[in-house]
């Protein structure tokens, strides 16, 4: 009987370890793939020999694919360009669909393997995505931007699983014991120390400007707009100000930003772009997430004209233009949209 061949995402890390064991012991002809996507000092010195040890370990043969240039093209140029628009960028979901689930795919076809797995924890039965078992660690928003056709080739085998016990299980195993202990990083992988420090070398982020009210009138002043994101509360001055203030806004070309009360963040409805939707219907009602670890709330959803027009129950603050929104129907996600705008109408 010739098993079936599955290519892993191996990144070095406890979670891709694991699911390349489990893939192994549930009898498929497993191989691991680490990419190199970005030149951050030191990082792939770490990562890359982190991978070949569990691969070693496992038994499995480790490809490694230099995508660099393709990584700045798709994720980082978009990353620096949202930034300079005066938006809030979402690069993992950018890197899910061109590269660990756009290159990766295309590499798992030139090996001949019909599955492609990761550590990622999130579920799928080949048409939907899902929520992952452990709420504290479900990536599903970040996949939302994934194409649906490519669903039936995928597999998460830690959808399942806590990943509490993943890390006393793997403390158990002899030759991985090293891997239960690693300190894990919850930062986008590319940025070496702030954000801002990136942008330096590519923009000019340090320029003084104006601080707006609501009435257009100049209140203080700032140090670069792209120091700030919706609902950012320090880091600017408001002369004389008692209260907290928090950016409602930002002007890229004057570069201004326009700051209020915490009110006046309320949104409740928004306008998406670039859909990626997993069902065909055009107008319901269901919850959307507006922000990775934020609840979702119930909405209206109507798409026309390529866009989606989401009206919300109730009012969400501090949603950014950039971000984000993903469509859930209990712990199922059937699709989503870039934000393009947003809007406060009266309930």
């Amino acid at each position: 009987m010739i098993k079936e061949k599955v290519l892993v995402g191996m990144s070095g890390g406890i979670d891709s370890t694991i699911t390349t064991l489990i893939l192994k012991e549930q009898g498929y002809e497993v191989e691991g793939l680490y990419m190199k996507l970005h030149s951050k000092p030191g990082y792939y010195e770490l990562h890359q020999s982190r991978a070949q040890k569990a691969a070693d370990e496992l038994g499995v043969k480790l490809h490694v694919l230099d995508l660099q240039e393709k990584f700045n093209k798709n994720v980082l140029q978009p990353f620096i360009n949202t930034y300079a628009e005066g938006k809030t960028p979402n690069p993992c979901a950018l890197c899910n669909r061109t590269m660990k689930f756009g290159e990766m795919i295309a590499y798992a076809d030139e090996i001949g393997a019909q599955y492609l797995a990761t550590g990622h924890y999130i579920k799928t039965d080949g048409k939907y995505f899902y929520q992952a078992e452990d709420d504290t660690k479900d990536q599903s928003y970040f996949l939302f931007y994934v194409r649906q056709e490519i669903l039936p080739r995928l597999k998460f085998p830690l959808g399942e699983l806590l990943k509490s016990d993943i890390k006393k299980n793997v403390a158990s195993i002899k030759g991985l014991e090293s891997f239960s202990s690693q300190a894990e990083s919850s930062e986008i992988c590319f940025v070496e120390t702030t954000y801002t420090d990136l942008l330096n070398k590519h923009v000019v982020v340090d320029q003084v400007g104006e601080v707006l009210n609501t009435k257009g009138e100049v209140v203080g002043e700032h140090k670069g707009y792209m120091h700030y994101t919706i609902g950012k509360r320090k880091g600017f001055t408001v002369y004389g100000a008692h209260d907290p203030h928090f950016v409602l806004s930002i002007d890229s070309k004057k570069n201004q930003i326009v700051v209020g009360k915490k009110e006046e963040l309320a949104c409740n409805e928004v306008i998406l772009d670039n859909l990626n939707m997993f069902t065909k219907e055009k107008e319901f009602t269901t919850t959307v997430k507006l922000r990775y670890r934020t609840k979702a709330v119930h909405c209206y959803v109507k798409i026309y004209a390529k866009k989606a027009y989401v009206q919300l129950e109730e009012n969400v603050f501090g949603v950014a233009v950039g971000q984000a929104a993903v469509f859930y129907d209990n712990d199922k996600l059937i699709g989503g949209g870039w934000i393009v705008e947003a809007y406060t109408l009266k309930l």
